[in-house]
């Protein structure tokens, strides 16, 4: 059985101290929460959590979280976090290209996730199918980019993403109220990279 790479195991223990990605999540979280209304009696999932950086912050408004990742170390370390969680919590190791999930969720969010994913229409799909009926959909990511934004590549199959191919994407799945608009700014020293944040309905 071929290995698996865990391409976040020397990024987990300090992935959350970097404070302009944990500014930037924060921002993420604000836009994700004017566009959709969360309640206490929600379960939710996180796709490819991470180390909860935006759980953290959709967690009070929900009763509880299943949070999805094929990393390993990232889990780890969510698990050593689970304290700052202010929701019920479970975490998934899982790679929802090739796994599937046993239950449904009243909502999927995700955070600078989807350009690890290969197939986009797919994931889609999946997302769908994984939602209750008026189950809401909140992704953010990348605009397209030249390459620059990760110093290392490896992992990553898209330099972002066009607004164009996300909306197509989430219509051919069944989606509806689809919108897409820019949530928030990287800031990086040598460049700036705009982020969307992708918000549908089943």
């Amino acid at each position: 059985m071929e290995e698996k790479i865990d391409h976040f195991k020397h990024k987990s223990k300090t992935y959350s101290k970097d404070s302009k990605r944990v500014q930037n999540v924060q921002t993420i979280a604000k836009g994700i929460m004017d566009k959709i209304n969360y309640s206490k009696q929600m379960h939710i999932m996180d796709f490819g959590s991470g180390t909860g950086l935006l759980s953290i912050h959709i967690a009070p408004h929900v009763q509880k979280i299943t949070a999805v990742d094929n990393s390993p170390s990232m889990n780890e370390t969510l698990h050593q976090n689970k304290d700052m969680i202010k929701c019920d919590l479970d975490i998934i190791e899982a790679d929802l290209e090739v796994a599937s999930l046993e239950q449904n969720f009243d909502g999927i969010i995700s955070s600078m996730t989807l350009h690890h994913i290969k197939d986009i229409e797919n994931i889609f799909h999946k997302f769908y199918t994984l939602l209750e009926k008026d189950g809401t959909l909140a992704i953010a990511d990348l605009y397209t980019e030249d390459g620059s934004f990760h110093s290392d590549n490896a992992g990553v199959h898209h330099f972002g993403f066009e607004e164009e191919f996300l909306l197509q994407c989430a219509k051919k799945a069944g989606f509806e109220d689809i919108s897409c608009q820019e949530v928030s700014v990287a800031k990086k020293p040598h460049k700036e990279f705009s982020i969307f944040l992708l918000t549908a309905r089943k």
